[in-house]
């Protein structure tokens, strides 16, 4: 499998356990892992927005991939709807992983033609990465 540098985007607060379990996995040489590691908590619309968003773009730009983990808070979470957006407009191909079945999925993510793994193992990423 050619190697695929991917963006995770997630919700710091609530989902950071299952970005750590990520980068674990990326010492498997299979996937590289790319992100902006610290909490958003400066508002999407406020002034300072425009800095963070400059800093998270070109990890973006220079991905192939933006895995979008789908955790309880995620669908209402601006910055994550950002990244996705931001992603879709660059033309980079979406993963989308559900860390339970029932956390509702962000709007943008829905018929954005994501690959879904919709459950927080190896194998079913894996299989949803080499999908995309």
């Amino acid at each position: 499998m050619a190697k695929k540098t991917i963006f995770i985007s997630y919700d710091y607060d609530n989902d950071r356990r299952y970005k750590n379990m990520l980068l674990a996995w990326d010492q498997n040489d299979e996937f590289d892992f790319e992100l902006y590691d610290g909490s958003l908590k400066v508002a999407i619309d406020s002034k300072d927005a425009d800095y963070i968003k400059s800093k998270i773009k070109p990890l973006i730009q220079k991905s192939t991939h933006l895995l979008c983990i789908v955790g309880e808070s995620c669908s209402t979470n601006k910055w994550i709807t950002w990244e996705i957006q931001t992603a879709v407009a660059l033309k980079k191909k979406l993963i989308a992983v559900k860390v339970e079945k029932s956390c509702p999925s962000p709007a943008v993510l829905l018929n954005s033609g994501a690959t879904w793994a919709m459950s927080f193992n190896f194998a079913a990423i894996k299989k949803a990465v080499e999908a995309a």
